[in-house]
């Protein structure tokens, strides 16, 4: 037990990150049921569908699970609405100002978490109120810092900055890239990619099989006069570099992003015109399987990890 379970009420501090486009009641259900924190990624979903998945979620699961909920969500009132008339536990917060509905949340019980790319930013959650932060670095998928701080470095960082629990994020998809960030200092570990590449996953099974395919060096953080990204380097990824190379205004930037660019990748399979967000782990996921499976390899090798460091009788 540390403060993380404690926190969230669960038995690992293993938590599914909300992503959009792959996170739905299936997957955040198969993670909270393992013993872990699955969370819906309500950033795609209209406010109906959010309220079918959280319905549906809490038949599949009695235990706890979250939502995510970016706070630039132009509903997002109506997901708020849902969220505290379903009980739903833990909230996490993210693209915005923590400051907005973390007193409203806490005040019907309902645990606040912000994800951070930076010390400045965790203290600053902090400050407003939350419960946790999540300290996600540049290796990480979706919408990320425009300072590329790697979670070697951030971590420790948002730890000594911070009386609240830190959880990790960014390049872990693995118990030993767990057992890392459990060193560093975090509490827990926040995971996406990983899980991005599950049967369970609400992901295209062509994006699936890009994340299966990719390798290292095929991801790159971009787009970041706009919201920073990153992406796999795809038709749509180099036009974007056609952009910037002939120095395309934020306006451009924006027309050419267009709108949908993230459903028409990730969630309806379009390899090339599609916007296909992944962490830099991606190179790392050699298959798709259940969650649970996914689950159960993390915490089996994090405690494999541990006990062989332990066993190692370093002489300096």
């Amino acid at each position: 037990m540390n403060r993380i379970t404690e926190l969230f009420n669960i038995q690992y501090p293993i938590i599914q990150a909300g992503m959009i486009w792959c996170s739905p009641w299936q997957l955040a259900a198969a993670v909270s049921n393992a013993g872990g924190l699955g969370i819906i990624g309500s950033g795609s979903m209209y406010p109906e569908i959010l309220r079918e998945h959280v319905e549906k979620c809490k038949v599949a699961t009695d235990k706890p699970f979250a939502v995510n909920l970016p706070l630039l969500y132009p509903n997002i009132e109506e997901h708020v609405q849902t969220i505290i008339e379903y009980n739903v536990p833990v909230v996490f917060t993210s693209a915005g100002n923590p400051k907005t509905w973390t007193k409203k949340l806490q005040e019907h019980g309902i645990k606040v978490v912000h994800v951070v790319s930076s010390a400045k930013f965790a203290m600053k959650a902090e400050a407003a109120g939350c419960d946790a932060v999540v300290a996600e670095g540049f290796e990480a998928g979706g919408h990320n810092g425009r300072e590329e701080t790697t979670s070697l470095v951030l971590i420790p960082h948002a730890v000594e900055s911070v009386q609240i629990p830190v959880i990790a994020a960014g390049g872990i998809g693995s118990g030993k890239a767990m057992l890392a960030a459990m060193a560093l200092g975090a509490e827990g570990v926040q995971i996406g990619s990983r899980f991005a590449a599950t049967q369970e996953s609400s992901a295209h099974e062509s994006f699936k099989q890009a994340i299966v395919e990719a390798k290292e060096g095929d991801t790159e953080l971009t787009l970041k006069e706009l919201v920073p990204v990153r992406l796999i380097k795809n038709t749509f990824y180099q036009q974007v570099q056609s952009a910037y190379n002939n120095n395309a205004t934020n306006e451009e930037l924006a027309e050419l992003l267009g709108r949908g660019r993230a459903k028409k990748g990730m969630f309806e399979g379009d390899l090339e015109e599609g916007e296909l967000e992944i962490g830099q782990v991606a190179a790392m996921i050699n298959d798709v399987k259940p969650a649970t499976e996914v689950f159960n390899d993390i915490l089996s090798e994090f405690k494999e990890a541990k006990a062989q460091l332990s066993s190692n009788n370093f002489v300096f």
